[in-house]
């Protein structure tokens, strides 16, 4: 039966009834232990930007996840970075708690509401001891209660804005490095350092008889645009034009996707050398599209990174688990972001349920994934998919959604109903994407009834923010000054590492 297509309470409550009374269990029930888990999130990769779609860049091991595991073909995030990573660890989508909006700047005071239930929480209570995040947090940086160890990681290693410069770890002229609750003095180049104590990790906790969850969020390709000089080097064919002297920013944004590739590697090693590769997940995918000013980025999509084209929202995505998924396949259908939790929750769940505090948005994709043909597949996985962003201000929004081989895109201001469709405020355009993946004709004239019929759905989903939302972007930026070593305002002195993060002892604190 195909599911609802619109965001009704019905619908709303079909998902997440179906995750919590334990349907997901006759996917893995019989699967033995628990896998290992380990989630790589790139940060601003454009779709193009991989090797096994595009031979100008270098990356092998990502490369190695697609033809070891499944190509997600068609995965997709939100079209900036703590939306995406919001949903990543909450299985739903972030406009519900007012995350989707706009990212989380230096001198905002937000962060990932702590009713929350997060992927790492929710992993504990199945037997997880060891949930190290390595990377970027983005997810709230202002209190402590925001910060990764009180929202279910274990162990914490890296950064908690986004866009640092990379040799001196640095945001906003002060250092943002940190290890648990610390600033860390540690020097390098960031992608490597990231990718070193992932690996060093794994190793260690890997000795354990219990399994781990490792969540690597690289700063990587972001901007600001700094590779080591080898790096930039072995892109010198990538010189447009060759006679220039200083490296193209295409050229060292390549330099940093290679840097990243081989810190990949550098964890597949680890997880090789532990023995448990086997039954080891990998996870692979960007946390939205490629910027918009490099050569070919998102090619041949349209559109990048904050917009809700294909190039902003479609990103290379792949999972692997050799115990469970059969080499080589590709998965067609739509899937993306939000899912990953339920899919990650279904493959650890050992005759246990988690528990959550809201019904998820996301669905398991090891369901699909297991059906022995594609029509099936398409059974499992057809439903709508919506995505949003607002960086500006109510008054420029970016919406779209996605059904049925179709997708609606709308931007304009605040859109409230379907009356706004056919004003000359909002501009409105209908994709036929199953035949035109490259979003080149619009048909909104010649099918206002899928553009009604699509324009209500976006509607119920845009009234799901709440009034307290992240603000725009450039809101509180003037006279900002950044806190000593990224500091938080308050300590937690008496935390005790590894406690379970739905201890009524740590709730409420700051």
């Amino acid at each position: 039966m195909r599911r609802p297509t619109g965001l009704s309470l019905a619908f709303l409550l079909l998902i997440g009834t179906q995750f919590l009374s334990g349907t997901v269990l006759s996917a893995t029930e019989s699967s033995g232990d628990p896998p290992n888990i380990v989630v790589i999130l790139a940060d601003d990769l454009g779709w193009n930007a991989v090797g096994y779609h595009n031979a100008k860049f270098k990356t092998p091991h990502i490369d190695s996840i697609v033809r070891d595991g499944v190509e997600l073909d068609r995965f997709y995030v939100a079209p900036m970075c703590s939306p995406t990573r919001a949903g990543l660890m909450t299985g739903r989508y972030p406009i519900r708690y007012g995350l989707a909006r706009a990212v989380i700047p230096p001198y905002r005071d937000f962060g990932l509401p702590t009713d929350e239930t997060t992927l790492p929480e929710a992993l504990e209570t199945l037997g997880y001891q060891h949930r190290g995040i390595f990377g970027k947090w983005h997810l709230g940086h202002r209190r402590s209660k925001w910060h990764p160890l009180m929202r279910g990681f274990s162990h914490f290693h890296g950064h908690y804005n986004g866009a640092i410069d990379y040799f001196d770890l640095t945001r906003e002229g002060e250092r943002d490095w940190q290890l648990d609750f610390s600033p860390s003095e540690e020097q390098g180049y960031a992608t490597g350092l990231i990718a070193t104590a992932a690996a060093s990790w794994i190793r260690e906790v890997a000795e354990a008889d219990t399994p781990f969850f490792c969540y690597i969020p690289f700063n990587a390709p972001h901007s600001p645009f700094q590779a080591p000089e080898d790096a930039i080097k072995a892109f010198e064919s990538l010189k447009v034009p060759a006679h220039r002297k200083e490296p193209t920013r295409r050229q060292i944004y390549a330099g940093m996707i290679w840097e990243m590739d081989k810190g990949i590697g550098q964890v597949l090693e680890a997880i090789k050398d532990s023995g448990e590769e086997t039954n080891t997940i990998v996870l692979f995918c960007s946390d939205n599209g490629g910027v918009g000013n490099i050569r070919e980025n998102n090619d041949p999509l349209r559109g990048s990174k904050l917009t809700v084209y294909e190039g902003g929202i479609r990103v290379p995505a792949a999972i692997k688990w050799p115990k469970r998924l059969p080499a080589g396949q590709k998965l067609k259908q739509v899937c993306g972001y939000i899912d990953v939790m339920p899919t990650l929750l279904s493959a650890a769940i050992n005759l246990k349920q988690p528990k959550t505090n809201h019904p998820l948005d996301g669905i398991d994709l090891l369901a699909g994934l297991t059906k022995p043909t594609e029509a099936e597949q398409r059974t499992e996985f057809d439903r709508p998919w919506f995505s949003y962003h607002g960086q500006s201000g109510e008054g420029s929004e970016h919406l779209a959604v996605i059904d049925d081989g179709w997708k609606l895109k709308v931007n304009g201001p605040r859109f409230v109903n379907i009356k706004q469709l056919t004003g000359d405020v909002h501009k409105v355009e209908l994709f036929r994407l199953a035949d035109d993946p490259t979003e080149s004709r619009n048909l909104v004239s010649k099918h206002p009834r899928i553009r009604d019929r699509l324009g209500k759905q976006l509607a119920e989903y845009r009234s799901l923010q709440p009034s307290e939302s992240v603000l725009p972007y450039a809101v509180g930026k003037d006279g900002f000054v950044a806190p000593s070593k990224w500091q938080l305002d308050s300590k937690q002195p008496n935390l005790r590492i590894g406690t379970s993060p739905f201890d009524s002892r740590l709730d409420g604190r700051e």
